[in-house]
């Protein structure tokens, strides 16, 4: 989509924003993780479970690093981590119990 096309539900006065299939797809990964957390399908700890996930591929400490640049990573673990964060403030629930 060039920068000059709007999109088709978009409202004819506000100016065109280009979107990338990246963008795409995190708001259709979005709204599928907070559709399955308000169906409780995924429960908080499932999502801090994910963020621990995330949060190792980025640091490179698992078996299947993310292959991407450090940077891209880095901000992939701190995306999981907001929308953690916002999922647990929007649909609440236990957190993932830390054995010490």
């Amino acid at each position: 989509m060039s920068p000059n096309e709007t999109q088709p539900d978009q409202d004819p006065g506000l100016p065109a924003l280009p979107v990338q299939a990246a963008d795409e797809s995190m708001i259709i990964l979005e709204g599928l993780l907070c559709v399955m957390r308000e169906k409780n399908l995924l429960s908080r700890q499932d999502i801090e479970l994910l963020c621990q996930k995330v949060e190792r591929r980025a640091a490179g400490i698992s078996k299947n690093p993310l292959p991407c640049c450090p940077d891209k990573a880095a901000n992939a673990r701190n995306y999981v981590q907001r929308l953690a964060d916002y999922l647990g403030h929007r649909y609440g629930g236990k957190h993932l119990r830390r054995v010490s």
